[in-house]
């Protein structure tokens, strides 16, 4: 093997945490929480529509829970155009 495919190799392998950061890793924390809530904040507006549907939730309820359930989703697609945006800034820098 040449040297440098050596070095590239342990170059990656010092990168690695960085591509699967720990779970308690600062803004990697953070994040794993935000997406957490985005996920009880889906499932509740699941299982109010679902209770609605079968009577055992009210309508204030259910319009509630959809609302919230909304701008989650309107946040986290806004996240997203950020981030693609942000990464086809990168990918127009010269190298």
């Amino acid at each position: 093997m040449e040297m440098s495919a050596v070095s590239a190799a342990r170059g990656y392998a010092a990168l690695r945490p960085a591509t699967e950061p720990e779970a308690e890793a600062g803004a990697s924390a953070g994040f794993q929480a935000l997406a957490r809530d985005f996920a009880a904040t889906l499932r509740a507006g699941e299982e109010t529509a679902m209770a609605a549907m079968t009577g055992g939730a009210d309508p204030h309820a259910l319009v509630q829970a959809l609302a919230q359930t909304e701008l989650a989703v309107e946040a986290a697609v806004t996240v997203r155009d950020r981030v693609v945006e942000a990464y086809q800034e990168i990918l127009r820098m010269p190298v």
